[in-house]
């Protein structure tokens, strides 16, 4: 994608939404590590129906610990590899005391350093409690990255890479806010909602959906949901 389109692009996601949040639910810093750290290989709506009750009593690494890990699966048991998410959140509550004044870091190699935290994980933390340009890529921005021609890569690690060189001032801050939405939303994994995108006349995707395609599209998923 060309430099001026990439403005262009990042231009209307903007206008759309001018202030992207995280859809994930927290009441600090110390929360939000932990639902991003639970989020994995989970969506966000449902490690928000399992934080809410959590978060209203535990807010801190003191609180979970005094939980414990038995008490912490019961608030996620719904949540996807809860057991060993309930482990890794557990220690990491124990290393932030130890090691960071129960408080969470804003440098990414100490977050990396935590039970349960990789490189994604880490951004998203640094991007949303602390306003650092990171670029947390997920399966939607790796999927719109490629599609698109925004970012194409192999691998995450190489998308990230590619966004780091390819975004401008001033959209560099929420850009992967505005992928992430786009991807969940319009430029899904199945059947991309082209008829409705945007940004579709910038986009490499050739096979566009249309708007026929798309009306059948949610003609099969309603008989699903009444099946």
């Amino acid at each position: 994608m060309k430099k001026a389109d990439i403005v262009e692009f990042f231009a209307r996601l903007a206008e759309a939404n001018p202030h992207p949040e995280t859809e994930l639910e927290s009441v600090n810093d110390y929360t939000l590590l932990v639902a991003v750290v639970l989020s994995a290989q989970a969506t966000d709506a449902g490690v928000n129906k399992a934080t809410r009750r959590l978060f209203a009593q535990v807010d801190t690494p003191e609180k979970m610990v005094a939980l414990g890990e038995d008490g912490l699966k019961e608030h996620i048991k719904t949540i996807g590899l809860f057991n060993s998410k309930a482990k890794n959140v557990i220690a990491l509550s124990e290393k932030l005391i130890a090691e960071h004044g129960s408080a969470v870091p804003a440098d990414r190699d100490a977050l990396e350093q935590l039970p349960g935290v990789g490189r994604k994980t880490a951004n998203v933390v640094m991007n949303v409690a602390f306003g650092q340009e990171t670029f947390a890529v997920d399966t939607h921005i790796f999927r719109v990255g490629n599609r698109t021609g925004l970012a194409p890569g192999k691998t995450p690690l190489a998308v990230e890479k590619k966004l780091e060189k390819a975004v401008p001032q001033p959209f560099r801050l929420h850009a992967h806010h505005w992928l992430i939405l786009h991807g969940r939303y319009v430029c899904k994994a199945r059947t991309p909602e082209c008829w409705r995108c945007n940004v579709a006349d910038l986009c490499a995707f050739k096979p566009k959906t249309p708007p026929h395609d798309a009306k059948r599209a949610k003609s099969g998923e309603a008989k699903k949901r009444n099946a």
